[in-house]
């Protein structure tokens, strides 16, 4: 389907836009004619509008958010694409880096979506998509800390969903399978196979392919869909149980 256009004028924010999802979602709302900034703690680069944001700091994503609406004076889309994982069985995992998973990926979601419900409020309705994971509804040896906030993504997505759809604001997850990315390519080989023999399809998932996503989410097909899980993961959920 040709989505070049369906999304014409409207500004988007991305959190974790530095990132090869991130980045890749960005490309693909800006191909059907959205305005889109990443919101990060690094500049992604290529001329990617760019506003300065730690996703765990309250006070930080609210200038972020409040910069990009005082510039546009409109919000429509948001899209948490933040997110961190550091594996390990639960009895291992240090505090500190479970509270560092939970803060960057659901904690970072819970702030985006406090600051920018009130701008989405000021038009006649928005999007917003949060990037899960199947490991979110599954779970995964060693990912305890990950699964746990990709999980709660779920929950507050079907809570807020009922928080806003009489502003006319719709909300789902997409929960990717493995995504080729320079950090999914460093990961030992045995691993990487271990998740390719899960697909159904028999190949790893793109960022495109989850940018194409988030696209249809944003658009106009999608307009009574709300509180949803969306698995992009070319049946690896279901080839993994």
């Amino acid at each position: 389907m040709n989505q070049k256009g369906q999304l014409e004028g409207d500004v988007a924010v991305v959190s974790g836009g530095s990132g090869a999802i991130g980045r890749a979602i960005i490309e693909g709302l800006v191909s059907a004619g959205a305005h889109a900034i990443s919101l990060d703690v690094v500049d992604p680069g290529n001329r990617v509008p760019w506003v300065r944001c730690d996703t765990r700091e309250d006070g930080s994503v609210a200038a972020a958010v409040e910069s990009v609406f005082q510039k546009h004076g409109r919000l429509d889309l948001v899209v948490h694409a933040a997110g961190v994982s550091k594996d390990a069985v639960i009895w291992k995992m240090p505090v500190d880096e479970w509270d560092f998973i939970q803060a960057v990926n659901l904690r970072g979601a819970f702030l985006l979506l406090r600051h920018a419900i009130p701008k989405l409020r000021h038009g006649p309705g928005g999007r917003i998509v949060l990037i899960g994971s199947i490991n979110g509804s599954r779970g995964k040896f060693g990912t305890s800390a990950y699964s746990a906030s990709k999980a709660g993504l779920v929950g507050m997505a079907k809570s807020v969903a009922r928080e806003v759809a009489r502003f006319g604001i719709l909300i789902n997850v997409i929960e990717p399978g493995w995504v080729r990315t320079p950090m999914t390519e460093a990961v030992p080989e045995h691993i990487r196979k271990a998740a390719l023999e899960e697909s159904l399809t028999g190949k790893f998932l793109e960022p495109s392919d989850i940018a194409a996503s988030v696209v249809f989410l944003c658009g106009p097909g999608a307009n009574q869909i709300t509180g949803q899980i969306l698995r992009v993961d070319g049946g690896q959920f279901l080839g993994g149980m």
